[in-house]
């Protein structure tokens, strides 16, 4: 089931794509996307979505998920991403947090922050939690999550890596995570270790890429981030990006007000922001 979130920023309500691609209104059956409905979908099982009421027009897409409590991100998780950004794969998972208020819907606008030149792209697989996981196996991993959908983990590269101290400063300025269109529940996911990936700027094909190639797999992933810290409903976890960044570019190529950004992975969705400076 492909379950968003629709309506005016902060104001979202809770929806369905239907096999017709019509937005259904569900609030009349849960009050969001997110906590207690993501961490027992059976409530989805006995939806008639025929008898759903159609939300017509095409409304704002909000970011598919709600209250999320953590945005974790898995860095340098594809090889060939960390040998474009000259460094060496990581011997356990790298772990960084964004801030929550990077969240934003899928094509909002990417406001490149003040102060920055060096505003990145990055498609990457979204995980969202379902039951909480504390000390899970790999093997149980994926029966905690709710569902996938698609993430851009816009980046500032200058605050990342040339400010002093962490990651989180470069990922965490507004509009710096757009997730949606949906929330694709894991039924409906077959293997998430096989999901092509694509994102273009301006028309022109950057990234290219699967998830196939990622060096720790989402169930690796999940069980690895269990073992720190207890995940909750609504935890959002993107679990990194295949080759193709700005930042990898000779020389780099930085997003710049104006551009389109397009991205999306197989069976997840699309992605379109506009791009424009703060100010």
């Amino acid at each position: 089931m492909k379950l968003l979130r629709y309506g005016a920023a902060g104001s979202e309500r809770p929806g369905l794509l239907d096999g017709d691609g019509r937005i259904r209104d569900l609030s009349g059956i849960v009050d969001d996307i997110g906590g207690r409905w993501l961490a027992d979908l059976s409530w989805t099982l006995s939806l008639d979505v025929a008898k759903l009421p159609v939300v017509e027009g095409e409304p704002r897409l909000g970011p598919c998920v709600a209250g999320t409590g953590k945005f974790i991100c898995i860095g340098l998780n594809y090889a060939d991403h960390a040998a474009e950004s000259g460094l060496e794969v990581p011997p356990e998972p790298v772990i960084f947090m964004k801030a929550t208020s990077a969240i934003c819907g899928p094509n909002d606008d990417v406001v490149i922050p003040r102060g920055s030149t060096a505003t990145d792209w990055e498609v990457e697989l979204g995980v969202v939690i379902g039951k909480p996981a504390k000390y899970v196996s790999e093997a149980e991993a994926l029966d905690h999550v709710a569902g996938y959908c698609v993430i851009n983990d816009v980046s500032e590269r200058d605050f990342q890596t040339k400010r002093s101290g962490q990651w989180t400063k470069g990922k965490s300025c507004d509009t710096f995570g757009p997730i949606g269109p949906w929330l694709v529940t894991r039924d409906e996911v077959a293997d998430p270790q096989k999901l092509k990936m694509w994102l273009k700027v301006s028309g022109d094909t950057k990234q290219d890429g699967s998830s196939s190639t990622m060096v720790y797999g989402v169930a690796h992933c999940i069980s690895y981030l269990s073992q720190f810290m207890t995940l909750h409903p609504g935890d959002v976890v993107s679990t990194g990006t295949p080759p193709g960044v700005g930042q990898g570019f000779k020389p780099p190529r930085y997003l710049k007000a104006g551009d389109v950004v397009e991205l999306g992975i197989e069976g997840l969705g699309a992605q379109r922001q506009n791009v424009r400076a703060d100010t």
